[in-house]
């Protein structure tokens, strides 16, 4: 079968730069990398309690800070979807923090009720959404920093988004669904959430969960080591890609829809063109990945493995921050 221009002409600038340079982080395993929207940084949480922010400059990553304050792990952290000063961090200190690069200060903490393991800003920038170790989702507003709603569930909850349109979150579970409510306006008050579908994605947990900027598709990533492509609008699986043999642990979109990044403990990230499914690159790693993330702006892939150091002690954890797509 021919290959697409879009994959001949991907493959050739992969070709062209095909290594993965690695730059220093953290002093203990990375969780979790993301861009911010202009792409000029890329921010890190690690074990270690700590998140990084570089600046990407010409082919490398500079860090430009460390942010400290958390008292345990940074799982999972986010940039604001417009602006590219703001990022939040969420950690099993059961807080989570809002940064600022500009003062490169916390300036908000906000308690919540257990471990932080997931969290997402939602496409209007006016809300934060935290997920724990109990299954409970809080809704924060950006700007009192204050709680607006929360939700408890009675299934394991692992990723949370909202679609592009703002209108609806969805949340993957351990059942294999993915779970989507829809906001309903209340007067004088956040809007309620109200459950309106649950698919049965997969026939075991459902992982992780990533929209495309295009607004078309949805991802969803799984212990049956399969990636499954939904359609938006029609809430069906239009494929599936099954070349990971591990629990698919993370997924990102490039930044025009066309390719999908998925990672799990197999040592090599695949890329794969979205309307296809076929292999358009596979980027081999040396131990397991748990987070990528497609640069907003280029094919430029960030990612963190849990790689050790083995140069003087194997059971010390690397702390690396990875780019692919580098000349």
């Amino acid at each position: 079968m021919a290959l697409s221009p879009y994959v001949q002409a991907m493959q050739e600038l992969f070709r062209a730069n095909t290594r993965s340079r690695e730059f220093p982080a953290h002093g203990a395993k990375v969780h979790s990398v993301a861009w911010s929207c202009c792409g000029r940084r890329l921010a890190s949480g690690s074990f270690d309690k700590t998140a990084s922010v570089f600046l990407l400059e010409k082919d490398r990553l500079v860090k430009e800070n460390n942010y400290r304050g958390h008292g345990d792990s940074v799982d999972q952290l986010c940039w604001h979807p417009s602006n590219p000063d703001l990022f939040v961090t969420a950690s099993g200190d059961k807080t989570i923090r809002i940064w600022d690069v500009r003062t490169t200060k916390c300036i908000a903490t906000v308690n919540t009720k257990g471990e932080n393991i997931n969290i997402c800003w939602s496409p209007d920038g006016q809300t934060i959404a935290v997920g724990n170790k109990d299954d409970v989702v809080t809704f924060i507003d950006a700007k009192t920093h204050r709680s607006k709603a929360e939700e408890q569930f009675k299934f394991e909850v692992n990723e949370i988004s909202w679609n592009n349109d703002n209108n609806m979150f969805f949340l993957t579970n351990g059942n294999g669904c993915i779970n989507i409510l829809r906001q309903v306006p209340v007067a004088a008050s956040y809007p309620e959430l109200k459950p309106i579908q649950s698919i049965n994605a997969h026939p075991s947990n459902c992982i992780c969960i990533k929209f495309d900027p295009m607004g078309k598709y949805f991802a969803t990533g799984s212990a049956d080591a399969l990636v499954s492509l939904w359609d938006v609008d029609e809430l069906v699986c239009v494929r599936c890609f099954s070349r990971l043999d591990w629990p698919v642990r993370t997924l990102s979109f490039s930044h025009d829809g066309k390719m999908l990044a998925s990672a799990s403990e197999d040592h090599f990230i695949d890329i794969a063109e979205v309307e296809t499914g076929e292999k358009l690159w596979e980027v081999q790693c040396e131990s397991p990945t748990f987070t990528v993330a497609w640069h907003p702006k280029r094919p430029l892939l960030a990612f963190a493995c849990d790689d050790k150091d083995g140069k003087y002690d194997s059971s010390r954890e690397a702390g690396t921050v990875k780019l692919f797509g580098l000349p």
